[in-house]
């Protein structure tokens, strides 16, 4: 590799330039890079939903959910199928496997849904859909709608979505909440008989009514002109004067066209209002986006005439977070070239050494901008970490021409001989660190979605650096640094040199480090004693250790749920979200509160359940979790809340949760196995807010119908329940373009029951009741209907309490695999104990590929086997430090200190490469084994901890969370990182020439006696 730095000296004028030039263009680009909160994650899931109204739970799951899950389970790649049925409607999850075409899979799941259409009950049509964390809307408005929320929906189509699609980044602008424009219906059966006709030819004249049809092709002359037939309906008297029978429709009903009953209430700052979401294109910029979208507020709500208020804006989390991160690196930067200048005692030094820095980064940045990748907590993260790796290789350069400069060497020569040495210990430390990240492109789940971005970040960072320790620092190096006068006699220049060592070896640095390298190689077993004793300390912390998957990301929004016991109207949902909406509007540290009444929702289909969705926006800096705990004491005084429960990390990806599936045959052993997983799951210390769905039951009216006596009086069991939708709900017939938008036509009987009784006693044509033909009787039934794969299911969720999700679940499974659980019964743990099972063991596989490619690498290197495996013993000993800080510092072992793990990997092996590869070098010009580790380990001695020093004070501000800016990240990856630097940069100083000298000075003793053996052999025999 020193070649590199033969061709920058012979172009250093091309080196210059072209370094100016990558910096210009850097900074040119750098606001083009889209900037997001967290990196864009493709769900590897589709949902489909299905609404079936007025359905009761096991009707939605036997006649809707069964068939489509039936009909999705043999797509291509899909790992689970789970399906929810809840009064009226059906949701359909269907999980693919990491790395599954999602386009394909998701085109495979339509045409699986579309083949089964007909064979689904009348009115249901399923629709399917798939989608990302690019989903989720950049900025949500709210806007006041008044009295009538149509009419504000159609100004806001009208005068602000366009407004909000012409914004650059901007994919789509939606308008959501109002109420559909409904044609009702209502039949009066009394003159409907009078006019003797038949109920099923009103129902057949709606559903033809304005129908057009295509009836073929006349010519005219010498063309041809297409003939359509119908009478289109324009208006409701067009409705009213349509022809049933002898008479007309407005003479046997009235006909009205009037907004639809509301089925959800949305209420912002306690006014109702109409949500209006902002998501952007994959190239878009959330800060950006949001910015213009604030600018443009008020113009936008004076032309729609309403009231636009933020309720959710990603753009100053991700400006904050951005502005954070870019601070931590900033300091990080500074700390590393301060460490640097106090080594080196020299600004022109330091400055060359410091150039790897910018330079590494807008190569990074331009990595990103072409990759389309985004700036975001991850990959800023990655930058923040790579500031201090990124000088290792030019401090090692740099540190080695110096010293020969300070030889009095002439300065080309002294450049390339000192690039020369190292070139080879700096090419396969560098590939080290970076051949660690390759096994991540193969870990899946969340923890392959987000740290693909952060790993190729940091290795074209590495990359970067190390083509510029080779390139432009020889060329910086041959400008700036200064050679010391150097006497012309050859006999006082040899003095100058001697008195030059000599000082070298005065110094304080290597005054008190190499007598330990001395006691460490001359008592070789007591130093592999105490390296014992320190690892067998390793091991017993590691079992102190607390686990968990990824902390709680902080930020300003509070989302919580309240939940009201099954049945509720929706007027008295209404009353109890009132009164919590109370609490919170009188609460100083919420800026702004949001509440959902039905719907279900839950993003792209999946949670919901019908629960009321609280969502607030808090003042900058408030302590979520004791604000949670505040207002859930609050509420819990205020009578008629229902259960209420809040959740600080809404919109992160932390997770405190724990699922425990359990799946049976049928429905009495799925309860038998819940009560036992229950009982098991509220016993286990740690875990609270114990919750499953089974339990809860919802009264309903259950009509059954007397066939003998509906037949009687000239009905069918399929009339008799046809008349009774007509009157409860209306019986959607056709859909008609009526006063210039498309409108249900609802068809109905008289007023809708308002009791049992009332709907006993409702009219039937031919003069019967209901009660007279069925009985009418309240039943208790599911409130859903859950299924796994076909079997019936039912989820027991928990909350963990503590910090150590590991143990939590380590009992957990304890307790759950010592029940006898009913025939045909079974559990999976899931939510998030098992995300980080499978992440632990994910990331456990790619901390030994790593390794195994880190040995491939030092193999290469040094063209030995035993030397790399001397090596590898830094390894285990980066994890003292790394535990120990953990431990010290309270920090849980997850997801991010996991990455740090597989960092240090790479990491740490780079010293021991540096120091054993000039060791190599001394072996190799004659120097005997224990003489060359010495004068080594002096001469690598201040590179190494320059290079060490460098990265960990480089981390420091992000380690100490200074802005708090993704800490929930960066602080555990960052503590992990310097306490495995700190004691395996200390253990490679002493340890790894230890080692290296039992070993080698092995081979060297039995070379000494193969090679004496001869000798003694060609001695005369005396007569």
């Amino acid at each position: 590799m020193s070649v590199l730095a033969r061709l920058s000296l012979a172009n250093r004028g091309l080196v210059g330039l072209l370094s100016l030039v990558v910096l210009g263009f850097g900074v040119l680009m750098l606001p083009s890079i889209k900037q997001q909160l967290f990196p864009s994650i493709e769900l590897p899931a589709a949902v489909v939903v299905a609404q079936y109204p007025g359905a009761s739970p096991d009707l939605v799951d036997s006649q809707v959910a069964e068939p489509i899950q039936s009909a999705v389970r043999g797509v291509d790649g899909v790992e689970q199928v789970l399906t929810r049925s809840s009064e009226s409607a059906a949701t359909v999850q269907v999980m693919f496997v990491y790395g599954t075409d999602l386009d394909a899979a998701v085109a495979q799941v339509q045409q699986a849904v579309n083949r089964l259409q007909p064979r689904l009950p009348e009115g249901v049509e399923p629709t399917v859909a798939q989608g990302g964390t690019d989903d989720i809307p950049v900025i949500a408005l709210a806007a006041t709608s008044g009295d009538d929320d149509i009419a504000t929906a159609a100004r806001l189509r009208a005068e602000v979505v366009p407004e909000l699609e012409a914004i650059p980044g901007v994919r789509e602008a939606t308008v959501s909440g109002e109420r559909d424009r409904t044609i009702t219906v209502t039949v009066d059966y009394a003159r409907l008989g009078a006019a003797r006709v038949d109920p099923q030819a009103l129902t057949a004249a709606l559903t033809s009514a304005g129908a057009v049809v295509p009836a073929g092709t006349v010519p005219d002359g010498d063309k041809t002109l297409s003939v359509q037939v119908g009478t289109p309906v324009g208006s409701v008297d067009d409705l009213r004067n349509l022809p049933v029978g002898p008479v007309k429709l407005g003479d046997v009903a009235t006909v009205e066209s009037a907004p639809a009953p509301a089925t959800a209430i949305n209420r912002t700052d306690g006014r109702d209002t109409l949500g209006l979401s902002v998501t952007m294109t994959a190239d878009g910029n959330a800060v950006e986006i949001s910015d213009a979208v604030r600018d443009r507020l008020g113009d936008l709500g004076e032309a729609a005439g309403s009231t636009l208020t933020v309720v959710f804006d990603q753009g100053p989390e991700v400006e904050k977070a951005i502005s954070g991160l870019t601070t931590e690196g900033l300091l990080g930067l500074l700390f590393a070239v301060v460490v640097i200048l106090l080594f080196l005692m020299s600004l022109r030094s330091t400055l060359v050494t410091a150039v790897s820095i910018p330079l590494s980064v807008v190569v990074a940045l331009i990595a990103l901008y072409t990759g389309d990748l985004s700036l975001n907590l991850l990959t800023l993260g990655a930058l923040t970490i790579a500031v201090g790796r990124v000088v290792d290789d030019s401090i090692v350069v740099l540190e080695n021409v110096k010293r020969h400069l300070g030889y009095g060497e002439d300065k080309q020569r002294a450049v390339l001989d000192g690039v020369r040495e190292v070139a080879g210990a700096v090419t396969a430390s560098t590939l080290t660190t970076v051949a660690v990240f390759l096994p991540i492109a193969f870990v899946g789940g969340i923890a392959g979605e987000l740290f693909g971005p952060f790993s190729i970040t940091v290795t074209v960072a590495l990359l970067a650096s190390l083509l510029v320790s080779l390139t432009i620092v020889p060329v910086l190096a041959f400008w700036f640094l200064r050679r010391p006068a150097v006497p012309t006699d050859p006999e006082a220049a040899e003095r100058e040199l001697q008195a030059v060592l000599e000082k070298e070896k005065r110094s304080p640095l290597q005054r008190a480090y190499v007598p330990v390298l001395r006691f460490a190689t001359t008592r070789r077993w007591v130093t592999l004693l105490i390296a014992l004793l320190i690892f067998g300390g390793t091991l017993g912390l590691a079992g102190s250790l607390e686990t968990n998957f990824i902390d709680q990301s902080g930020g300003t929004a509070l989302q919580g749920s309240q939940k009201t016991p099954p049945g509720t109207s929706l007027a008295a949902r209404d009353e109890a979200a009132r009164k919590v909406e109370a609490v919170l509007d009188d609460t100083d540290e919420v800026e702004t509160y949001q509440v959902t009444i039905g719907g279900g929702g839950g993003f792209f289909g999946f949670g919901g359940g019908g629960d009321t969705t609280l969502r607030a926006t808090v003042r900058e800096g408030t302590d979520l979790e004791a604000l949670q705990d505040r207002l859930t004491e609050r509420i819990k005084g205020v009578e008629g809340t229902g259960e209420v429960t809040f959740g600080a990390a809404a919109a992160g990806f932390g997770s405190d949760s724990i699922d425990v599936l359990v799946t049976a045959p049928d429905e009495e052993a799925l309860r038998a196995a819940t009560d036992q997983v229950r009982q098991a799951v509220t016993g286990t210390p740690g875990v609270g807010e114990v919750t499953d769905d089974l339990g809860v039951s919802a009264p309903r009216v259950q009509v059954t119908v007397d066939r003998a006596a509906a037949s009687a009086r000239g009905l069918s069991g399929q009339a008799v329940g046809q008349f009774a939708a007509q009157a409860l709900r209306g019986v959607p017939v056709t859909r008609l373009p009526v006063d210039g938008e498309p409108q249900q036509v609802v068809l109905r009987t008289g007023t809708a029951p308002t009791d049992v009784d009332a709907l006993r006693a409702l009219p039937l044509p031919g003069g019967a009741t209901l009660g007279q033909v069925a009985s009418v009787s309240v039943v208790d039934g599911p409130v859903q209907v859950r299924r796994t794969a076909g079997a019936r299911s039912n989820t027991v969720s928990a909350k963990a309490t503590g910090s150590d999700l590991g143990a939590v679940t380590a009992e957990l499974t304890s307790r759950l695999d010592a029940l006898d659980l009913a025939a045909g019964a079974s559990y999976s743990i899931g939510g998030v104990s098992a995300d980080q099972a499978e992440t632990f063991a994910d990331l456990g596989l790619a901390m030994l590929a790593a390794i195994a490619i880190v040995f491939l690498i030092m193999v290469a290197t040094f063209r030995s086997l035993v030397q790399p495996l001397i090596l590898l013993v830094s390894i285990p000993f980066a994890a003292t430090g790394a535990i120990g800080l953990l431990l010290l510092t309270g920090t849980p072992l997850g997801l991010p200190a996991l990455i740090g793990m597989l960092m240090l990997v790479g990491i740490v092996v780079t010293n021991a490469i540096v120091l054993i590869d000039l060791v190599n070098q001394y072996r190799r010009e004659g120097m005997p084994v224990r003489e060359a580790v010495v004068e080594g380990g002096r001469r690598r001695l201040r590179p190494i901890l320059m290079t060490a020093a460098a990265t960990i004070f480089a981390l420091l501000p992000m380690a100490l969370g200074i802005t708090g800016e993704g800490a929930f990240i960066g602080k555990p990856l960052a503590i992990v990182v310097i306490g495995g630097l700190i004691s395996s940069t200390l253990l490679t100083l002493v340890l790894v020439p230890t080692l290296y000298s039992m070993v080698e000075g092995r081979k060297e003793r039995r070379a000494a006696k193969r090679e004496q053996r001869p000798a003694e052999e060609r001695e005369p025999v005396s007569a």
